[in-house]
């Protein structure tokens, strides 16, 4: 069985379970509160170079113990230990509360809501909030259900973009230009397969993870 042929017959063992989540992701924007968004935008702060699985634990912690919004950033980092660059990443993470918290509630939905488009809400978030690139703004943005035609270019995807001969080897840092650059040959590729890019992108993370997570 070659490369397309693989991929193709782990998406059909798995649309059922990768329609789920999708309707997951999107229910966390349509019904979430205005914290739990600030949650996932957390989330994606601690995924740099550290396993989904490690950040998730991580975070619920930071929740549970009431220091994700109420914690200084030596707080949080005593939480962090199971992510790379915890002293970093807690100082993002206070620095997003204290841009994102006006007049007594979480303001990102607000935003994003006035900017519409998601691949402009990218930028923004690219833009504005300290410690997210192009991979976490568009990590958040699917996993709040902005995932039309959008690719998480973690490492999982890349080797597998590769696997697939869309790219010729995973780069070994990612600039805008070249982020867009592969996003579209991975759209280019999605069309060829018949496989929608967010089910493409939730298909190959399976391949390499064994699960369907976020």
């Amino acid at each position: 069985m070659d490369s397309k042929e693989q991929i193709k017959e782990i998406f059909k063992n798995i649309e059922d379970d990768i329609q789920k989540r999708l309707a997951e992701f999107t229910d966390v924007w349509e019904n979430g509160t205005k914290k739990e968004l600030f949650i996932e935008l957390a989330f994606c702060l601690l995924t740099p170079q550290s396993k989904a699985r490690n950040a998730d634990k991580a975070i619920k912690k930071l929740v549970l113990e009431g220091k994700l919004f109420n914690g200084t950033a030596e707080e949080i980092a005593e939480e962090l230990n199971i992510v790379r660059f915890k002293n970093n990443k807690s100082r993002y993470i206070v620095e997003a509360r204290e841009k994102l918290y006006k007049n007594g509630e979480y303001i990102l939905k607000d935003i994003l809501e006035e900017i519409k488009e998601p691949l402009k809400m990218r930028e923004w978030l690219v833009k504005n909030i300290k410690g997210i690139g192009f991979k976490e703004s568009s990590h958040f943005l699917r996993n709040v259900g902005f995932y039309k035609d959008i690719s998480i270019l973690d490492r999982h995807i890349l080797r597998n973009l590769v696997y697939l001969n869309v790219i010729d080897e995973v780069p070994k840092s990612i600039t805008m230009k070249k982020y867009i650059e592969i996003e579209e040959k991975m759209k280019n590729e999605s069309d060829k397969l018949g496989i929608d890019m967010e089910y493409l992108d939730l298909v190959l993370w399976y391949k390499e993870a064994g699960e369907i997570f976020k």
